[in-house]
């Protein structure tokens, strides 16, 4: 899987096909895979809080504005040490 080095970039969730782990109208980080999207898909963090493909059609790209960016990126920092200290 090629990774390369980009800013946070977010999607909205517009379409779930019954996916367990995707929520209609909810945000999610893209995580950067430039062969996944060759295939048209997305490597998303997900409700489970684990990287997965989905088909691109799933979201939309949207632009947030850097307040938002540093907010959200914190919180996620905050859940995942919230789930090391858990397990």
């Amino acid at each position: 899987m090629k990774q390369s080095k980009q800013k946070k970039s977010y999607v909205l969730c517009v379409r779930n096909d019954d996916a367990d782990d995707l929520q209609e109208l909810k945000l999610y980080q893209v995580l950067p895979d430039e062969d996944a999207a060759e295939d048209g898909l997305l490597r998303i963090v997900d409700d489970s809080g684990e990287d997965f493909l989905y088909p691109k059609s799933y979201f939309v790209s949207i632009e947030l504005p850097q307040t938002a960016k540093r907010m959200l990126s914190s919180s996620a920092k905050r859940k995942k040490s919230s789930k090391l200290v858990a397990a």
